[in-house]
């Protein structure tokens, strides 16, 4: 006997990264790291300020808060205080009209919300910064809903973000779900999520053969090729 579930089902949700994968890093996560080591006395130049920098590239993706705990070993404070200065930092260059879009990523985004399907933005950034990102874009009406750790979320690896979303929007197959995202923490999220789709975007903060590992189900060259990979005219 066949049953509803067994069948694939209608995609229904698209859960995007945003710097590196929708909206273009150029560099600036590594470069607000290094204002925060510096805040703390960890200045450019030393072993110590290429070591916190060497976490940052590895870690993309994740919450910042647990990278500078990480970089920081446990001490919450100033991990706290690298944090707060990351994120000021982050805005600043944003205020400084130094983020865009990548190319074709509001085209796709429109496309698969035409489609029928639900696109949501998560991040690694706190919630201030996300909402100053989308507000420069002017992609407050882009997308249906925009989600950052906290408040019970944990951030990437893990699926949280995924899942909460689609809770918040009423999908009901995981499997309906595609993630796409230019890094392995990206990557693990989806996999650990379920997803049907779990596609890796090259040009980010890394590679072809990690985000392979990783488990990505689909390599894209940007995330404009989404729409097409999902079958969306």
């Amino acid at each position: 006997m066949n049953h509803p579930w067994t069948e694939p089902p209608r995609l229904r949700l698209a859960c995007l990264d945003m710097a590196g994968t929708t909206v273009s890093d150029g560099g600036l996560v590594e470069r607000a790291a290094s204002v925060a080591l510096a805040a703390q006395g960890v200045e450019p130049g030393t072993s110590g300020h290429a070591a916190g920098l060497t976490v940052v590239r590895r870690t993309m993706g994740m919450s910042k808060i647990v990278v500078f705990r990480e970089i920081f070993d446990g001490d919450e404070a100033a991990a706290q205080r690298a944090n707060a200065a990351f994120e000021q930092a982050y805005a600043d260059l944003v205020g400084a009209g130094e983020v865009s879009a990548l190319p074709g990523a509001a085209e796709a985004i429109a496309t698969l919300r035409e489609a029928g399907v639900a696109v949501v933005l998560t991040t690694g950034f706190a919630k201030p910064t996300q909402d100053a990102i989308i507000d420069a874009l002017g992609w407050r009406d882009l997308v249906d809903l925009a989600l950052v750790p906290g408040d019970g979320l944990r951030g990437r690896p893990y699926p949280d973000l995924v899942l909460h979303a689609a809770l918040r929007l009423g999908v009901d197959d995981v499997r309906a779900i595609a993630v796409a995202g230019d890094s392995v923490n990206d990557i693990g999220c989806g996999v650990r999520a379920g997803a049907g789709v779990v596609a890796g975007v090259l040009g980010g903060a890394h590679g072809r053969a990690d985000l392979a590992a990783a488990g990505a189900t689909h390599l894209l060259a940007a995330v404009a090729e989404l729409p097409a990979l999902l079958g969306q005219p």
